[in-house]
């Protein structure tokens, strides 16, 4: 196979496992689950001022924990991402299939989004 080939597959692999949402839809979509890994990659700082409640803290910026700070979470479900604006989620929602995970959910404006949508 090509390196073309190859890379053109890894890369549709990325977009078919990661699906960006608005807020109203993401926050639909969370109430809406039992067991949901909902993750804020945010610092600590960030996260311990205002946070989506039931989201776990793992900070994008530690990359030398950040993928295996995954390692307890389930592949196969979806799994739920946001951070300030959406730059670092999608950053991390791309770690985050390079490691395995297949439905990766992404907040689009990350919690800026979240804190602007009325339900």
């Amino acid at each position: 196979m090509s390196i073309f080939k190859t890379l053109f597959k890894t890369q549709n692999q990325q977009t078919d496992a990661i699906t960006k949402i608005d807020a109203l839809a993401f926050k639909e979509a969370i109430s809406e689950k039992k067991d949901l890994q909902l993750v804020d990659v945010r610092t600590s700082y960030e996260y311990n001022t205002e946070h989506i409640d039931g989201a776990v803290n793992i900070d994008f910026f530690k990359q030398t924990t950040f993928k295996s700070s995954f390692n307890e979470f389930d592949k196969d479900e979806p799994l739920y991402v946001y951070c300030r604006s959406g730059n670092r989620s999608k950053k991390a929602a791309t770690a985050l299939v390079e490691i395995g995970f297949k439905n990766i959910v992404d907040l689009k404006g990350g919690y800026i989004a979240w804190k602007k949508c009325k339900t």
